[in-house]
């Protein structure tokens, strides 16, 4: 059995995935990049391989720490990928995109593929059925237009997500958190609407920790995976050798 430290260094979280060959034995949330930190991981989990998705100024300690204890790879747009970037500047292409599109081309190859992931922002990435990643679009997260509408007003409160809430908003906290969430849910409804009149059948695939507070309110039919990101890393690791 082959062990694999798989990390996701975003915005809001750092997380590492512990796979056991191909399968996901657990899904850790790191207090910080420390030395200290990759190091217990390291003797906690004895891994054979390691790979870096990070979207963010890191330790960089860390990747000579990965480095002399595993089969290290950093994920950049240099990375062999089982899919072509034809955009016009793919080194400014997030790590974490690139992680998302490798997952479905690995195990939806003969699709056109759309990925919404639900972190920091919210990220489009459409990978066409040719293996072609062709970019999408960025916009505002959950967290992002909560914050937004607190700090850029002088009386609206900081309120936080909750699935409970009403279409018809009774308070101000009600009324932020359904503009917000039902919101962004037309929102990506739209898009995926858009897509559809341009390139007809394609799957759709939601992931990203504020996946929870959305897939209700979707009328498009999608798949919903929360380690989507992880099993991409999984298979660019297992492509860079």
């Amino acid at each position: 059995m082959q062990t694999t430290l798989c990390f996701d260094f975003g915005n809001t979280r750092l997380k590492c995935a512990v796979f056991d060959n191909d399968v996901i034995r657990k899904v850790v949330t790191l207090v910080d990049d420390s030395n200290e930190t990759i190091e217990n991981l390291i003797k906690e989990f004895k891994p054979h391989k390691s790979i870096l998705s990070s979207v963010i100024y890191h330790n960089p300690d860390i990747e000579n720490i990965l480095s002399a204890h595993t089969k290290f790879h950093k994920l950049t747009h240099q990375s062999k990928l089982l899919f072509t970037t034809p955009v016009g500047k793919p080194e400014t292409i997030g790590a974490d995109r690139l992680a998302l599109v490798a997952a479905v081309v690995y195990n939806y190859p003969d699709k056109h593929n759309l990925i919404v992931g639900l972190g920091s922002c919210i990220t489009y990435n459409f990978v066409n059925k040719f293996h072609e990643f062709l970019g999408g679009s960025i916009s505002p997260g959950l967290e992002m237009r909560f914050k937004a509408m607190h700090e850029f007003t002088s009386k609206l409160p900081l309120v936080k997500a909750d699935s409970n809430f009403p279409l018809v908003g009774y308070d101000t906290k009600t009324n932020l958190q359904s503009g917000v969430i039902l919101g962004m849910a037309k929102e990506i409804d739209g898009i995926i609407n858009e897509y559809a009149l341009r390139y007809g059948n394609f799957n759709v695939h939601l992931t990203g920790g504020d996946m929870g507070f959305f897939a209700p309110h979707l009328k498009n039919k999608i798949f919903a995976n929360p380690h989507l990101i992880y099993k991409g890393l999984y298979a660019i690791s297992e492509t860079n050798g």
